[in-house]
């Protein structure tokens, strides 16, 4: 994934209108995106064979909230004045899980490190005033170019970058959310693999990152006949996640994991009956409001697990379980957050640093001829070049004299 627009830290005009969206909320979005960036690579530099996945899950969440800590306390012209925040999603998942793994001190996973060639998948993210970035990478643990990635896990990566690039290039305004499922399972079928069931990337707005239109990947017959058509429009942010597994039909499923990332359900209300419950539901509102959190957060993670109970089963708030592809198969990630603006697709999060050719050695490769033509795409059309093509095409048809 590539854009050459660089994120600033702070807006110095007045916000204007930009397809729907204010500079100034771009320029917060586009904050959030360089804090999550500047930890990811932090992350990455740490995600070392004996490492252990909770004291990165740990250190994540602090390089987060000390990036966000200091952003937008004075008055700035044109912006209104909200300290940044995060709400970081830190899975960690290796190998063949799919999403949300991100262990609590007192659960048995806490104790697991990484091992050589692990694949590994950062997932990231923080709000400025509620304008949210997420963005997620895949690593290996311990490759470099003398040891590059191969096999399964190298085949799964490229399809899985394949296929965000391939996305990138095809969430644009007037295309249809059917449009990226077709051309990510399209992408990951070049490397025989699949897309994993049923995941949704989904519209954000101010304070929403599961808005209502919505992308599905390799969808079951049921999903298909069911789930809503949408088109893109511009002034549109979308939060796009990537997941590729190396099975053969991309299904995932539940194990025994304990949940320990949640959100608040704000279209539910509930009076919820034990003490306990309540103070700990009113500091996730206090703490997460409407965005993901881990119980790593709350006050006491014991109690708070006991207090989400309550609360989960009267649907106030929702688990993010933890999914995993079958044993021996590999799942690789890579999620990116996009602005619709009048001039093209605008890529808010930064592209993946770890994720390099040499490192990645396959012996398969793209062959479908229209999706190399999608990849060798710019992600914005230079209206110039467009403008001197209508022009040369005009000049080429018009008629001469006899």
């Amino acid at each position: 994934m590539s854009d050459t627009e660089k994120p600033t830290t702070a807006p110095t005009t007045e916000a204007k209108p930009t397809g729907g969206l204010a500079e100034a909320d771009i320029t917060k979005y586009k904050t959030a995106a360089e804090i999550v960036s500047n930890v990811t690579k932090k992350l990455i530099e740490l995600a070392v064979e004996g490492a252990k996945v909770i004291d990165l899950c740990i250190e994540g969440d602090k390089l987060i909230e000390a990036g966000t800590a200091g952003v937008y306390n004075k008055p700035v012209k044109g912006v209104k004045v909200t300290k940044g925040e995060s709400r970081s999603q830190l899975p960690f998942p290796s190998n063949n899980a799919v999403a949300h793994f991100s262990p609590i001190a007192s659960d048995p996973e806490a104790s697991k490190t990484l091992a050589k060639d692990d694949v590994v998948k950062i997932q990231l993210g923080a709000h400025i005033d509620g304008y949210a970035s997420i963005s997620a990478e895949t690593i290996v643990v311990g490759a470099d170019a003398a040891n590059p990635v191969t096999g399964r896990r190298a085949d799964v990566i490229k399809a899985a970058y394949t296929a965000a690039e391939a996305a990138l290039r095809t969430v644009k305004a007037g295309n249809k959310n059917w449009n990226v499922t077709e051309i990510v399972g399209r992408s990951a079928a070049q490397f025989d693999c699949k897309p994993v069931e049923g995941m949704l990337s989904c519209q954000q707005t101010q304070n929403v990152i599961d808005g209502k239109k919505r992308i599905i990947l390799n969808p079951s017959e049921g999903q298909k006949r069911d789930f809503e058509a949408a088109t893109f429009a511009e002034g549109e942010v979308y939060g796009i996640d990537i997941l590729i597994a190396s099975s053969e039909d991309g299904k995932a499923r539940v194990e025994d994991t304990r949940t320990s990332i949640y959100q608040r359900d704000s279209t539910v209300t509930y009076q919820l009956k034990m003490k306990n419950s309540r103070a700990v539901f009113s500091e996730v509102q206090k703490k997460a409001g409407s965005f993901p959190f881990n119980i790593r957060v709350l006050e006491d993670e014991k109690r708070s697990r006991m207090g989400l109970q309550e609360a989960v089963q009267h649907s106030l708030v929702k688990p993010y379980e933890v999914v995993y592809t079958p044993a021996n198969t590999f799942v690789a990630g890579f999620h990116f957050t996009i602005a619709l603006l009048p001039g093209g697709p605008s890529l808010i999060s930064t592209p993946p640093g770890w994720y390099k050719p040499e490192l990645v050695k396959t012996e398969k490769e793209v062959a479908d001829e229209e999706l190399k033509a999608t990849l060798a795409k710019p992600l914005r059309e230079n209206k110039k070049s467009k403008k001197k093509a209508a022009k040369k095409t005009e000049g080429d048809a018009a008629p001469t004299e006899a």
